[in-house]
């Protein structure tokens, strides 16, 4: 095989691991904040792609598409966990049941609402087309989307780590109780984590659905290996997210390209060793 198409190969999976990284970041915080296993985290993928396709067909704008997308299903989000899920919280069970129902309710509505059919949002001519780099060729749109996700994950980290906002974060995940003894509004906390992931994962289906498309089942179909990033890169943990998207994205990327047959071995058979030697994830803690 040519040096072209590893170089091809391996941009690729980076592009999609930083697609992952959208909608895998805000779910860790999910997770590692309030603990919510959220299986309707897969359906803010594809409403924010649903949505942002309708107004980007409306008003002709991939940046109020990316915009409206994002806000609408983060209120989604907060109405979610405002008024239903925050009744269950630390009741697993009861929380999957939840979740799943939402899941298949928003399928059901997408379905009824966008049709059946598949579609692809539409970009900025300025984003089309394809570089060329010491022979290698790369889509401008996937370029975008590595640019997206660096500046998403930049954006996260400064919040995380240099403001008030994100050391009462930290605080809600280190000790909930602690912090709500010490003041913090740990539900508000929550209830803003929770719209932020939700936004988070719509952008991606904005984006996504670019060069993915928007098509009913692909909230299901993108869930487990959101659920793998954050499990591999370990709960609540933000270069957890960045290292298991990139993990994930190339792994899937190589094995359908090498193993075709072989896609979901090459892909899972690596996350269960990772977890064997280290079952809080690569940046979890132990």
């Amino acid at each position: 095989m040519s040096t072209e198409f590893w170089i091809a190969q391996s941009f690729n999976g980076l592009s999609y691991g930083a697609l992952l990284f959208l909608l895998a970041s805000g779910l860790s915080l999910i997770f590692g904040v309030m603990r919510i296993v959220n299986l309707a985290h897969g359906s803010y993928f594809m409403l924010g792609g649903y949505v942002g396709l309708s107004v980007a067909l409306y008003t002709k704008s991939f940046v109020l598409a990316c915009l409206s997308g994002a806000v609408a299903i983060a209120l989604v989000g907060m109405g979610m966990e405002r008024f239903f899920l925050r009744r269950l919280r630390g009741e697993t069970l009861g929380q999957v049941l939840m979740t799943i129902g939402f899941a298949l309710i928003f399928q059901d509505l997408a379905l009824l609402i966008w049709g059946g059919d598949p579609y692809t949002v539409p970009v900025p001519k300025m984003l089309t087309g394809t570089v060329r780099v010491a022979g290698a060729v790369f889509p401008i749109y996937r370029i975008f989307i590595v640019g997206v996700a660096v500046v998403v994950g930049l954006a996260l980290w400064l919040a995380m780590d240099r403001t008030r906002v994100g050391a009462m974060i930290r605080a809600a995940v280190d000790d909930g109780e602690m912090a709500q003894g010490v003041g913090i509004n740990v539900p508000r906390v929550s209830l803003a984590v929770f719209a932020l992931g939700a936004g988070l994962a719509a952008l991606g289906g904005v984006i996504g659905g670019g060069f993915l498309g928007v098509y009913p089942g692909a909230d299901f179909e993108v869930l487990p290996y959101a659920f793998v990033v954050v499990i591999v890169g370990g709960l609540g943990s933000l270069p957890g997210a960045v290292a298991g998207s990139l993990l994930v994205g190339l792994l899937d990327n190589f094995g359908k390209a090498l193993f075709p047959e072989l896609s979901y071995f090459t892909l899972f058979a690596p996350m269960a060793i990772i977890l064997a030697i280290r079952p809080t994830g690569l940046f979890g803690r132990v």
